[in-house]
């Protein structure tokens, strides 16, 4: 039986910031989609299969206790683990990139469960260290240990963007725990040589490319430019209010690259202008500050770790992708959660949402 208090205390504003954003999301797939020609079920209708999908997660996620995962955050690093490394002898090859691996009846993409799991693994390694104890650069050897393998792994799949989220991620929750300035500091020299063996060993052609137009979008218009440029053409041309639901030129042209998917956002804005760019990063700013909240009325450590992890994720997803369609940042192919079309993207939003409102339910429980 499910305790009457996890029902009394479920977070209807967690759920319900993240279905109005969801629908907003659903809307614009259909604007961005509109031009395709597809075969079988729209995206904006598959993108409804997925978001039902990850409704009945988050239910799964709040009926067991998150304590639970404390016991188990080492055995799911393992056997994610297992699988990124499978990935690479045995994995579905697509587009250049192997990240993909075929189950007979369904395909899996592990690097986007590490997600969640790194979050896990964290929170179980520093749920036992003081509050106001400082890491020393002994301290977070063993989880750099853990962050490394999965970030090499995913990078040399491969795939950038989820290889930078799954280190920012590690990170934030690193920094919420304190970290010495002399550990900082050590990190980043060493940080260093393997950036410059990065870039020489296991970026691709493309992926350095993308770098360097971020640089300078105009040394390959045509081109590895061509996103960023058409991006911004976008969403400057979207002005203060927008031209409208399903009237925007580079939209309905197809002008714009990935549309319904990395550059979701790039239609909403020609779409809406900056005054429905400003709504809809206020929703993202608000939940955010909603799942740090959270964080700080938990009251047990790893609840609390956890809920900065998940928040964590769902703030560098938002920054990195917004960031990315209006050229502040490389184009490293991250979605935008709740917003961009993508399943497994989708999928894993909600797990950490259902994580969040499992930790927001048991506050009282203690």
């Amino acid at each position: 039986m499910l305790d009457r208090r996890l029902i009394t205390n479920f977070d209807w504003t967690l759920i319900g910031l993240v279905l109005l954003i969801s629908a907003i999301g659903v809307l614009n797939i259909y604007s961005a989609s509109a031009s395709y020609k597809v075969i079988g079920a729209p995206y904006a209708l598959k993108q409804c299969y997925w978001i039902l999908t990850g409704l009945v997660l988050i239910v799964i996620v709040c009926s067991v206790d998150y304590h639970l995962l404390e016991d188990v955050a080492y055995w799911f690093y393992g056997v994610v683990l297992a699988l990124l490394v499978v990935v690479l002898v045995a994995g579905k090859t697509s587009m250049g990139a192997t990240r993909w691996l075929h189950l007979g009846f369904i395909n899996i993409q592990p690097s986007e469960p590490m997600k969640i799991v790194i979050i896990m693994a964290f929170a179980r390694f520093f749920a036992g260290f003081p509050v106001l104890r400082k890491l020393t650069i002994r301290d977070i050897l063993y989880p750099l240990l853990l962050l490394g393998g999965p970030a090499l792994l995913i990078m040399k799949q491969p795939d950038l963007g989820t290889a930078i989220l799954v280190i920012l991620v590690a990170s934030s929750m690193m920094l919420y725990v304190g970290v010495r300035w002399t550990a900082l500091v050590s990190v980043f020299l060493t940080a260093l040589p393997v950036f410059y063996l990065g870039w020489q060993r296991y970026l691709r052609d493309y992926q350095k490319a993308r770098i360097l137009n971020f640089l300078d979008p105009e040394r390959d218009p045509l081109g590895s430019g061509y996103h960023i440029i058409q991006s911004e053409i976008a969403v400057g041309s979207g002005g203060l209010s927008g031209k409208g639901f399903l009237h925007g030129t580079q939209t309905q042209l197809r002008f714009l690259p990935e549309q319904h998917t990395d550059f979701a956002f790039s239609v909403f804005s020609e779409e809406w202008g900056f005054i429905g760019c400003l709504v809809m990063l206020c929703l993202y700013f608000f939940l955010i500050l909603w799942g740090l909240q959270i964080a700080g009325r938990c009251n047990d450590r790893f609840g609390s770790l956890m809920a900065v992890g998940v928040t964590a994720m769902l703030f560098w997803h938002m920054v990195i992708n917004v960031g990315m369609v209006i050229g502040l940042f490389p184009v490293v192919g991250v979605p935008l959660p709740f917003f961009s079309y993508g399943g497994t993207s989708m999928v894993t939003s909600m797990v950490g949402v259902g994580i969040l409102l499992n930790v927001s339910m048991r506050r009282f429980m203690f």
